[in-house]
């Protein structure tokens, strides 16, 4: 029994410590997951020292733009913690506000300051919580002052961010119907009588895909 394990180990005897290195950082290079040492000991020939070879490999990494790093019980390979930045991806979102939304802000920008229930009655239907939360999410819209009437209700009017995304000096820039059907941006305009017309577009105009948030992630 002794002979036959000293057999095995003349056989199948460990190389040396580069190469261990070597083959753990292949293994942890190939795995999508962070590796225990108990994965690593399977796979590599018998032994090894995949202790020894890791700290040789921490050690290596230390300066450069990869880490080796211990996650929990595991090891992984990752990329260095000040060259984080290098990994971020800034991309331009595009996406279309639902009717509501392009109603009820173009209600605001044409009539601020402005209460909830006078958008109601423009658009001859209530206004979710919802729309209002997303346009003031976006900073699109903020809380004015209060009527001084009963109940006292809030005011909704446009920021300074509106003004900056629509490339508008003040609200006293927005365009006119004449200018907006010009530029071809009331393709689906509301049907000829109808509330939103006669009442939000006394001198002013309907907004429909004019209003697209842009979103940098």
């Amino acid at each position: 029994m002794i002979e036959e394990e000293k057999l095995t180990k003349s056989l199948f005897e460990a190389p040396k410590i580069d190469q261990q290195e070597r083959m753990v950082e292949a293994i942890l290079f190939a795995s999508s997951e962070p590796v225990t040492l108990k994965e690593i000991i399977s796979r590599l020939p018998h032994g090894c020292e995949p202790e020894q070879a890791l700290e040789n490999l921490k050690e290596k990494y230390k300066s450069s733009g990869i880490n080796l790093v211990k996650v929990g019980e595991c090891w992984a390979l990752r990329t260095a913690a000040d060259l984080s930045f290098l990994m971020q991806k800034e991309t331009v979102e595009v996406r279309k506000l639902s009717r509501a939304a392009i109603e009820t802000l173009a209600i605001i920008a044409y009539h601020q300051s402005v209460t909830r229930a006078e958008i109601e009655e423009i658009r001859g239907v209530s206004v979710s919580r919802g729309t209002i939360d997303l346009l003031m999410e976006l900073d699109w819209i903020k809380i004015g002052r209060r009527r001084m009437s009963p109940g006292r209700p809030v005011t909704f009017a446009t920021t300074q961010n509106f003004l900056d995304h629509f490339g508008l000096e003040s609200a006293r820039d927005l365009p006119g119907l004449k200018e907006l059907k010009s530029a071809g941006l009331l393709e689906s305009p509301a049907p000829p009588g109808s509330a939103i017309t006669e009442k939000m577009l006394e001198g002013e105009d309907q907004q429909n895909d004019l209003f697209t948030e842009k979103k940098t992630i």
